[in-house]
């Protein structure tokens, strides 16, 4: 009687035990696939953004005496931006830091382009620009929702790969985690204004 009872005592607890990893796999499959649907946000976002540079950079060049240097500072970092892709399911810290420095230096000639815009009332009053500057301004704002929705979904990812249960699961399928967005280095100051 007494074997008896030990067999099925073990047998409970094998079942357990693969019903609790079974539930911590798909948790950690869940988590993942929400981070590439969220990651899939993001690049939508950024997208949104480099299909609207072609036109606010045209609607610019008809102005005849507008710097080319800065419209071409603009279209190569679109470029640079736009060819540099992530796999959200095994990117790393330095795939994921060269994302964010294409998507930097874009950022920046987009804001050398409109900082240079201010010499040309008669541009600064073009209403089709005006309207694009208006869906960028737009856009850059999606781009940080959509950043911060993909480093909370990170944020839940990782945090299943370091707790137990499903931690056991993650090293036994080779679930690790995941990089998320990070400040600009330097972004901690505050910029400093001047007038004169």
């Amino acid at each position: 009687m007494k074997k008896w009872i030990v067999i099925i005592v073990l047998a409970v607890v094998a079942l357990f035990g693969a019903m609790t990893l079974s539930s911590s796999y798909n948790s950690l499959v869940k988590a993942e696939e929400d981070i590439n649907s969220v990651w899939a946000n993001v690049e939508s976002a950024y997208q949104r953004r480099a299909d609207l540079i072609p036109n606010l950079v045209n609607t610019v060049k008809g102005q005849a005496n507008f710097e080319k240097e800065t419209l071409t500072n603009v279209i190569e970092a679109r470029a640079k931006a736009t060819q540099t892709k992530i796999d959200p399911t095994n990117a790393t810290e330095e795939q994921m830091a060269q994302f964010q420095q294409a998507q930097q230096g874009l950022n920046s000639a987009l804001s050398r382009l409109l900082v240079s815009v201010e010499k040309y009332p008669e541009l600064k009053a073009h209403e089709g620009f005006l309207n694009l500057q208006a869906q960028i301004e737009g856009t850059e704002n999606r781009i940080n929702v959509e950043r911060n929705n993909f480093n909370a979904a990170v944020k839940e990812y990782n945090k299943k790969v370091r707790q137990l249960p499903t931690k056991l699961a993650a090293l036994l399928f080779g679930f690790s985690p995941k990089p998320q967005f990070k400040a600009e280095v330097g972004s901690e100051k505050a910029p400093v204004v001047n007038f004169n």
